[in-house]
């Protein structure tokens, strides 16, 4: 894919057929599916986060979590790393990693669960909200894929689907309830929109997400214009319409080729660099994770 070919839309759904003239030129560039977890995946991070918290259960949940260290709005960085764990964890980890990680997550969300004042009921343990949590980080992964590597064939695109299920089953998702295959999937994820709202609380708590605003960093006026600028842009560009809407995001066909010149820029910078650094932080996170294991060091 050439820099001026245009970037697959992320309101492509899972089971569609890969585009064979993508497919072809997938296997002479440099980024295959054994990179696994590729460090340009964590500018789709504030998007995804979005979209887990479109769920009222969700978004309620994290917003008024107890749970004062995991806070997203007042620890993005802590937050960031324990997510990206999580993700190198489920996907890559040995069952004795799985095993350390559940304990500590399951601590943490047992102080996560509605009270009376609450505008939503919730309960972290919910296995309805941890199945749409693992669906929107399985989506984020095919859209990074899609969009910084090319297509997958059918047989690579089932096997990462069936390695997918992993998202939930790392914590109480049964293995059940991870829809049979990627038609499935498509389906549930339309149903699943029907329960997509973000309302006034939610959109305030999710917008310095949005636009890369660190709490405590102040930026000389131009300077922070341009970085919220970006990061809005990108964030914007890496959600489909229905969650931009919700977050009442502006995106239109300028915004859309600034998007796509951004990302095939960075795709092509992608596909050189050596897979040690193209891999980078998610080859690091797990080694990280041994050494809080062996320290008695927190792991959330």
């Amino acid at each position: 894919m050439t820099v001026d070919e245009p970037i697959l839309h992320v309101e492509r759904a899972m089971g569609e057929p890969p585009h064979p003239k993508l497919t072809a030129r997938r296997r002479r560039r440099g980024a295959t599916i054994d990179d696994g977890l590729m460090g340009v995946a964590l500018l789709a991070g504030p998007a995804n986060v979005i979209m887990q918290l479109a769920r009222p259960g969700v978004g309620y949940g994290v917003m008024e979590s107890r749970v004062e260290s995991g806070r997203v709005d007042r620890h993005p960085i802590k937050r960031a790393r324990t997510t990206f764990t999580y993700l190198a964890v489920a996907t890559r980890g040995t069952d004795q990693q799985k095993a350390a990680f559940r304990r500590a997550v399951n601590k943490a969300h047992a102080q996560v669960y509605s009270t009376e004042d609450s505008p939503v009921q919730y309960n972290a343990f919910d296995k309805g909200l941890q199945l749409w949590v693992a669906a929107c980080l399985y989506k984020g992964a095919v859209d990074v894929y899609r969009m910084f590597v090319g297509e997958m064939d059918e047989e690579t695109a089932d096997r990462h689907y069936r390695e997918g299920v992993t998202l939930g089953t790392t914590l109480q998702v049964p293995q059940e309830m991870w829809p049979a295959d990627r038609a499935a999937f498509d389906r549930y994820w339309q149903e699943s929109l029907e329960q997509v709202h973000i309302d006034d609380a939610v959109r305030e708590y999710l917008y310095p997400i949005a636009v890369a605003r660190l709490r405590g960093v102040t930026l000389p006026g131009p300077l922070r214009r341009a970085s919220e600028g970006t990061a809005k842009l990108i964030t914007t560009g890496f959600l489909p319409q229905r969650f931009r809407d919700e977050m009442k995001l502006p995106w239109d066909a300028h915004r859309q080729r600034r998007f796509n010149r951004l990302i095939a820029v960075l795709r092509a910078v992608n596909h050189v660099l050596p897979p040690v650094v193209r891999q980078f932080p998610f080859n690091v996170l797990l080694l990280e994770l041994n050494w809080r294991i062996r320290t008695g060091r927190p792991l959330v």
